[in-house]
């Protein structure tokens, strides 16, 4: 295996009986590092300062990151016109803002045995995005609602 010292510095490729005598020697861990690697990398530490460093370093990564946010459009199976293309554009104005859109169609009384409607607006909005915003999956029935996720391109 490749040994890397507590100081940091490479020691080269050992035997794993070497490289846990030489952390014994020193009142050190040997943790390993990359067991997939050829050949395997291991380090001589302290177990409980790499932990902590390991969760120093993931907490860095997490704020680092940036949550994904996911805004919602509903919609109804008989929405006019006009309002569909209200929600057209505050669907394009999330999207351009690197959002996903959740859009749900949602069904009162008897309207949801006919769910081609539903599909036919949620078809007509995504068309109306398609040049910034892309489908994400295929329409999905919860309940009462039959949701679509859009995702920005």
């Amino acid at each position: 295996m490749r040994l890397i010292g507590a100081e940091g510095k490479q020691l080269g490729v050992v035997k794993t009986v070497d490289a846990q005598r030489l952390a014994r020697e020193q009142g050190l861990d040997l943790i390993l590092i990359s067991p997939t690697a050829s050949p395997p990398v291991a380090r001589i530490s302290d177990f409980g300062k790499f932990k902590y460093e390991q969760t120093k370093h993931d907490k860095v990564a997490k704020k680092a990151q940036k949550a994904s946010i996911i805004k919602e459009v509903k919609l109804t199976p008989k929405i006019g016109e006009h309002d569909l293309m209200v929600r057209v554009s505050r669907s394009r104005e999330f999207l351009a803002k690197k959002n996903r859109v959740k859009v749900s169609v949602f069904f009162r009384g008897r309207e949801v045995t006919h769910k081609e409607y539903g599909r036919k607006v949620l078809d007509k909005l995504v068309l109306a995005v398609a040049d910034i915003g892309v489908p994400e999956g295929t329409p999905k029935m919860e309940g009462r609602n039959m949701v679509l996720l859009v995702v920005p391109k």
